[in-house]
């Protein structure tokens, strides 16, 4: 059974600007199949991982000739680095690349309609790096043709010290296209001062003892996915048949008054508030929340199964700066700069061997800082036990438009009627 998180009161004290929730980020235009790495646990998911197929050639073609010109674009998602940017200094410090780093991206949806104009003219978008959300537009960005191939002998400390399994992510098999910037994972957070009892499946979402106080996504693909999860279904393999189902499923939840809300980030604050005893979460929010205000809230995956998600690096092929981009991709990928970017964000890191390094870390600290930074080392929310990796899915990648708008059709009406 996996194990409530609830972090030590000195981490409360300790730790106080995080990252406060990863926003919109997952709404359906978004967000799709993750064949996320599980880590050095060696943990396999569930579904096929899908091969991405360039030119033979194409790396080395677009490699060629290339030069570093000391300078990197890095387009970002809001609060997702310490303000202060002590990698960025540290990198800049170690190669003289300076790095112009700008939280642009707010939601993949817009982003993908902003800088396909000019990746469709051979222009440059501004930016040499960016990180994005698995997806459809994912997807778009790939087919198009926009994304450059990724050359891995450029890659030394990702190839040394990444998590092997992340080879194998169905929506980029063999990091062709992009290596991991960091995961999260949406299970079940729950009030334990308003539920008398461990909350340690998805039933728990119907049971009547929480009528009126349950918080469910608005987003339709988390929505759905917990229907169909609670039915047993895995959603990376889910046909539409499945879909109807875990829609009534869905239907019977909400008829019966259990859901409060259909919530997008606001549900942070309605568990906050108490309008919300037991609710859908993701893991990186219900962690700054607890860091942020001093709560006591628990996140569990659930035992029928939570799902997880990643966003990453990419290179646009139009970048001015590619060589210097890819130099900053691998230079997160040093143990070090892992692991403090790990403190900062708390949100599941790609290298393993950071936890170590954290641990190493929080012995250099005294007090409440020493406290808080071991909780980080032993959080289950950014170094997730191989038993809780066992029962992640993937989402159900989207094929065409059309199979996506039969799914919006299903389970939108729930949220909006």
């Amino acid at each position: 059974m996996s194990q409530p998180f609830s972090p030590d009161p000195a981490l409360i004290r300790g730790m106080t600007q995080r990252r406060l929730g990863r926003r919109d980020a997952l709404r359906v235009s978004g967000l799709t199949a993750f064949a996320m790495a599980l880590s050095a646990c060696g943990v396999k998911g569930t579904g096929a991982a899908k091969p991405s197929a360039p030119a033979p050639d194409a790396v080395a073609k677009y490699w060629a000739g290339k030069t570093s010109n000391g300078k990197v674009d890095f387009a970002n998602w809001p609060l997702y680095m310490d303000p202060k940017q002590p990698e960025l200094k540290k990198f800049t410090a170690a190669t003289g690349v300076k790095v112009n780093y700008q939280e642009v991206i707010q939601e993949m949806g817009p982003w993908f309609a902003k800088v396909q104009p000019q990746l469709a003219a051979g222009q440059s978008i501004g930016y040499d790096l960016m990180v994005i959300t698995n997806g459809i537009q994912f997807k778009q960005f790939v087919d198009s043709g926009f994304l450059a191939p990724l050359d891995h002998s450029k890659l030394p400390n990702y190839v040394a010290n990444a998590g092997k399994a992340y080879a194998n992510e169905a929506f980029d098999k063999g990091n062709v296209y992009t290596i991991p910037w960091t995961s999260g994972m949406t299970g079940i957070a729950y009030d334990p001062k308003k539920v008398n009892r461990p909350i340690t499946k998805l039933a728990d979402l119907w049971d009547p003892a929480f009528k009126g106080k349950v918080g469910m996504y608005s987003d339709t693909q988390e929505l759905g996915n917990f229907g169909m999860m609670a039915l047993g279904i895995d959603p990376a393999t889910s046909t539409p048949d499945d879909w109807r189902k875990a829609a009534a499923k869905l239907k019977e939840q909400k008829s019966s008054g259990m859901v409060r809300n259909y919530y997008d980030q606001s549900y942070v604050d309605a568990l906050g508030k108490g309008e919300v005893w037991i609710t859908q979460a993701w893991s990186g929010d219900i962690f700054q929340k607890n860091v942020s205000d001093g709560t006591d809230f628990k996140f569990v995956i659930p035992e029928e199964g939570g799902t997880i998600w990643t966003d990453n690096f990419a290179i646009p092929v139009t970048a001015q700066n590619p060589l210097d981009a890819i130099k900053l991709m691998d230079f997160f990928y040093e143990v070090e700069n892992a692991a403090t970017l790990a403190e900062y964000i708390n949100y599941v890191c790609p290298v393993p061997a950071a936890q170590e390094q954290i641990k190493k870390d929080a012995a250099k600290l005294s007090g409440d800082d020493k406290a808080a930074m071991e909780a980080v080392a032993v959080s289950p929310l950014v170094f997730p036990a191989p038993a809780d990796y066992a029962k992640l899915h993937y989402y159900r990648d989207f094929k065409t438009v059309a199979e996506q708008q039969e799914y919006q059709s299903i389970f939108e009406p729930i949220v909006l009627a």
